[in-house]
């Protein structure tokens, strides 16, 4: 195996960090595998010798992207708890029979 970088080390270790946790899913289904989960470590890390250094760095990338966008989009959207909260601080009637929708659109509105 070559020698891996930063970037790649990173990405195996949440990989594996997922196995351990049985948080590692391949179509739907949970990796009980070891070897199955070095594989996809080390293809998302864009470390395989498998495939072409080309094609290691595009995967290296868009496993980079998706991390990203992840915790963005965690991060930007509170969920219905947080805006129930949010309701219940500005006084807002209704609130409790409200989704998350409609309770969006009424801290909008005020």
């Amino acid at each position: 195996m070559a020698r891996q970088n930063r970037a790649q080390r990173q990405t195996v270790r949440r990989v594996m960090h997922e196995y351990k946790h049985g948080e590692l899913k391949s179509h739907g289904r949970r990796i009980r595998n070891p070897k199955q989960a070095i594989a996809i470590g080390m293809r998302e890390a864009g470390a395989s010798n498998k495939v072409s250094p080309r094609r290691n760095r595009r995967s290296l990338a868009r496993t980079k992207a998706r991390t990203q966008r992840g915790a963005q989009a965690r991060r930007s959207t509170p969920t219905r708890a947080e805006l129930y909260q949010e309701a219940r601080r500005r006084n807002i009637p209704g609130r409790s029979h409200m989704n998350k929708a409609e309770l969006e659109k009424a801290l909008r509105r005020r």
